[in-house]
């Protein structure tokens, strides 16, 4: 695309190690953005099933959270591409805090004895009660997904050379997502009531499909979003000699 063509032209490129080292002027402006995109997405729509009627008449089941959750594997996305692997696994860890906070919060506030005449209780418990085991699911596929994703979106930069960024947006949110999906539901949802296994297998493949589609169709956004923050930051960062694991305290 000609917005890739012409970032390429207006930046200098860096190596992984020195791109874990610099600064940058919009990074916790992104930052910021990931991590309030992942708590609203997991606090206000993960646990909810919702269903489309499809034109054969079947009802065909999502998690109504999949419809804003993808934003945070687009900025993801950016994030990787833009500031490379390092400053990414930072801004994961940093959204894996914020989840563990979020969940602590939700425990203590539900656990308190409410006013006496206060009619809330109820309705406050089943919005933000969520078991641990709920919590933990989401934890853990959020972790798994965002490490997945940043990896291969980092090695794939390397692999085309910066060029044809549609095909690391989207390869990385096939296996990140997919990941994600796949851990999530079953891990938090199998077994209860209300979630019968052929639903649960349906959400877990509509999620997976529905994020991918959403990333195919924010495709062109991503370029722009990409394109302008590079062409701002002045650089262009190649993950050459960077260390992989999630667990690595150099930046």
């Amino acid at each position: 695309m000609d917005d890739e063509s012409q970032s390429q032209r207006d930046t200098r490129r860096i190596a992984g190690i020195e791109g874990g080292r610099a600064r940058f002027r919009y990074y916790d402006l992104v930052m910021a953005a990931f991590v309030a995109i992942l708590l609203l997405s997991n606090l206000i729509g993960a646990s909810k099933p919702s269903f489309v009627t499809l034109p054969n008449g079947v009802e065909w089941s999502f998690g109504a959270g999949v419809l804003f959750f993808p934003i945070s594997y687009i900025l993801g996305d950016v994030l990787t591409e833009v500031y490379g692997y390092a400053h990414a696994r930072r801004v994961i860890w940093a959204g894996f805090a914020a989840l563990l906070f979020m969940a602590f919060m939700a425990w203590v506030v539900v656990a308190l004895p409410p006013a006496r005449d206060w009619p809330g209780q109820e309705a406050y418990e089943f919005v933000f009660g969520n078991s641990w085991r709920i919590v933990l699911a989401s934890m853990l596929a959020f972790w798994a997904g965002e490490f997945a994703n940043s990896y291969v979106l980092a090695r794939m930069k390397l692999w085309t050379g910066g060029r044809m960024l549609w095909t690391r947006t989207i390869g990385s949110t096939i296996i990140g997502q997919g990941l994600d999906s796949l851990i999530f539901y079953p891990l938090a949802f199998y077994g209860l009531a209300g979630w019968p296994p052929e639903q649960l297998m349906q959400i877990v493949l509509s999620q997976w499909l529905i994020k991918t589609g959403w990333e195919a169709a924010l495709t062109p956004v991503t370029y722009a979003v990409v394109s302008w923050l590079k062409r701002r930051e002045g650089v262009e960062v190649f993950d050459q000699g960077t260390d992989f694991s999630p667990f690595a305290t150099t930046r």
